[in-house]
Order: C-alpha cells, then structure tokens, then sequence
C-alpha cells in the first residue's frame, strides 16, 4: 500500500506517477476523504479535550452541588452527553479512515523511474540476451508431442481427474521435474546463500491483503468453501513473505528466503490463451526466491535476485533474454520488474520463466514488516523482492524441446545428471 501521508499530502503528484502503468487515481475522492477526514479528527480532538477537562472538574462540581443541596443529575448528564458526543465523533473519523484505507488497497504501487513507458507488453524493453538459439536440422516437435509418445505428459488422463488445465508426469519426466527442483533448491542455497523453508501452501485473507493478491485479484484465486477464508497459495510468495507479518526483523540485513511450492491459480481472463502445454496451468511448481532488505540495498538487491534466476538457465544452457517491464505490464505491487524469457524452439519465441520484481516498502506497508535502523534505533518499513528461481514446468518444457533429437529422444542437461541417477537420455518412441 501506498504511503497515506504522501497521497494525502500530495494526490496530484501521486495520481502523475500511476498515469505511467495506465492507472488512474480518483483524486476529487481523496480529496474529499481528507477533508473530512482533518474536519473529524479536529472535531473529535476538541470533544476529547472537553470531556477531560469536564471529567477533571466534574468531581468539585458535583461536591458543590450536594452541599448546596442542589440536583446533580444535570451534571452527570452533560458528562454522559460529552461521552457519547466522542464516541460518536471517534466513530465517524474511524468510518473515513476505512474508506480511504480501503480504497488505497486498491490503488497500485508507484512506478520506479527506470520503468519504461508503455501500454502493454509490446512495450517491454530487452536489456539482454544469453545464449544461442540452436539450429535443428529436422522438424521440431513441441513439449506436448515429445513428452506424449510414452505417456510420459498425459493431459487427457488429468482432464478426468481434475478437469482441462492439468498435467500428469510419469516415468522419465516425473524424475526429471523432480530433479529440477532438487537442482534448483541446491544451487540457491549451496551457491546464492537462500535459506530453504517449507511453508503451508493455504493461507489466510490476512496473508493475501499483505502481499497484494486481495482485494485486487480474488477472482484469480481459488477459494476454499469454508468460513474461514481459506485461499490455495498462487506463489510461495504469500506465504514466505507473510513469515515476517506484523515482525521486526534483526540485522543484519538481507534476509533471503528460497521455497519449493505448488502454485494454484484460476487463470481467470486467459480463456483461450495457452491452452496446449504446460506453459498456463491451474496446478504448476516453482521454486521462489524472496528477500528482505534495507530500503538503501534495494536496488542492487533485485539486481542480485535476477542473476540467481539466471543462473538457473545458464547452468542448463537454456537461452534467455532478460526484459523491464513497461509501465502498463507491471504487476500491482511491483515499482520494477524484470521478466526473463526462454526460447521455446515449437513456438520460436522467448516464453516467461520467471518475474523478478522490487516492492520497496508497498508490501511491507501491509504486512507491518519492520527492522529496526541501528542508527536511529528505531523501526522502519522494509524493502521486500521476489522472483522465481524457477516455474518448474515451465523449464521442463524448455529441456524437453531445447534437447530433442530427431529420433524423440530428450538429452538430460549436465547439471541434472547427477540428480538423474546416470540417466543421460530419455528413450524416444
């Protein structure tokens, strides 16, 4: 969430900034919201001081009275009157707090400046490349039509378990969507200083307002029918960086988490898109990276963060290209993201594998995630990123049409053979 104080202060300027990724901020509505807001709190500040300074004098007042012999349900009334006028007036302002609260949980985040301009991801910019595509000298065949011939990626068996959208691996390609993981968890923790945690994969409403997937994207998500408000996790990312809600975290600073999950997701407005393959699942695996840092370390922070997740593809020779999000692209709670692309060799295009992005302090600001700053010795919002390191069925599907031979076989990279028990090749048809 957007700090209230700098939209308060200054809702032209914010409404400025969100104009760059298309977003644009009510500010009549704000204004208005503020003003109501400073007219109820000075109402209210002025009743509290009434009612103490009556409560202060009440008790002489009251003697005075019975020594007179004089009546002193008046007195008593008035100081009910002055309460309940309080209670009142606390209740108003608190109504107006809500509404402003509320609609600021619906307002995205600030753009960094670095964030190109743009509408949609036509406007993406490539800042690098890695690796050549390779040249095949037969006709390529797509994940889906490798990973079929032994039944070893069956969608039609998981359409009657679950429904379109699912995938079932066995054999061969199960073992290597689980060396992936295996891989990819050894390399950010042995090599990039990741801690592993395992973590629930359903959360609270809490957890999602925190991260920013309520109340903006609900209908992406999927729901447990139960009372409590029970969501599946769509990334590790809700929960793992729900591990410091409402915390102050001890320096030093960053603390990096790396978690392997299942990621559910309802794909509401993708009708149509993507339907062959595993590239848009319901049910899909990733292993995500998340930090914590101090608001000055940011920056490089998401620099590192991106490597790691490059590093994933270089170590299996998989070509990439790395872009920055234009405005327009950018996801809610994101101020920068960069996006990493595979070469998909059936489609002969560069696919996302993975979405690096800094939320500086707008995650933070709803988790109420804190360090304490050694040179004030007091509490302070922290810079939260994370990125994937990386969606597994996603990477599968790059070695599998990436390593093809002519005769259907699929060539295990050299950084998976060790997790592949020798295997060096999986059998074609």
């Amino acid at each position: 969430m957007l700090d209230p104080k700098l939209v308060r202060s200054n809702p032209e300027a914010v409404a400025e900034q969100l104009s760059k990724r298309g977003f644009k901020l009510d500010v009549s509505l704000l204004m208005e919201l503020e003003e109501q807001r400073r007219s109820l709190q000075e109402k209210t500040q002025q009743l509290q001081a009434e009612r103490n300074a009556y409560a202060k004098s009440m008790g002489k007042a009251i003697a005075a009275a019975k020594a007179a012999g004089e009546d002193i349900e008046p007195l008593k009334a008035k100081g009910e009157e002055l309460k309940n006028a309080v209670h009142e007036a606390e209740k108003a302002l608190e109504a107006v707090q809500n509404a402003l609260e509320s609609y600021l949980l619906e307002v995205p985040n600030i753009p960094d400046e670095q964030v190109p301009h743009g509408l949609s991801e036509d406007d993406n910019v490539e800042i690098r490349r890695w690796g050549e595509p390779r040249q095949f000298d037969f006709p390529v065949q797509d994940h889906v039509d490798l990973g079929s011939t032994d039944g070893g990626l069956d969608f039609e068996v998981a359409t009657k378990i679950a429904g379109s959208r699912f995938a079932v691996l066995r054999g061969h390609l199960a073992r290597l969507h689980r060396a992936l993981i295996q891989f990819m968890l050894d390399t950010h923790t042995a090599e990039h200083g990741y801690q592993e945690v395992y973590v629930p994969f359903i959360v609270n409403r809490d957890a999602l307002l925190g991260t920013g997937q309520l109340p903006k994207f609900e209908e992406d998500l999927f729901k447990l029918d139960d009372e409590r408000e029970f969501y599946l996790i769509p990334t590790a990312e809700v929960p793992v960086t729900n591990l410091h809600r409402e915390d102050i975290v001890a320096d030093p600073l960053p603390v990096k988490y790396v978690s392997h999950t299942p990621c559910f997701r309802s794909e509401a407005g993708s009708y149509g898109k993507d339907t062959r393959g595993l590239i848009r699942q319901h049910q899909f695996e990733k292993v995500e990276l998340v930090q914590f840092v101090r608001p000055d370390q940011s920056d490089a922070a998401l620099e590192e963060l991106t490597a790691h997740a490059e590093a994933i593809l270089k170590k299996l020779a998989l070509p990439f290209r790395t872009i920055i999000l234009c405005g327009g692209d950018i996801g809610f709670s994101a101020a920068r993201t960069y996006d990493i692309e595979v070469w998909v060799p059936s489609q002969n295009k560069y696919r996302e594998i993975s979405s690096c992005s800094n939320f500086r302090d707008f995650q933070a600001r709803r988790l109420k995630a804190r360090w304490r700053n050694p040179d004030t010795g007091k509490p302070e919002l922290l810079h939260t990123l994370n990125g994937s390191g990386l969606a597994v069925g996603r990477t599968l599907l790059a070695i599998v049409e990436n390593y093809q031979r002519a005769d259907g076989s699929i060539v295990i990279p050299d950084a998976l053979k060790p997790y592949m028990a020798g295997l060096e090749t999986i059998p074609g048809p």
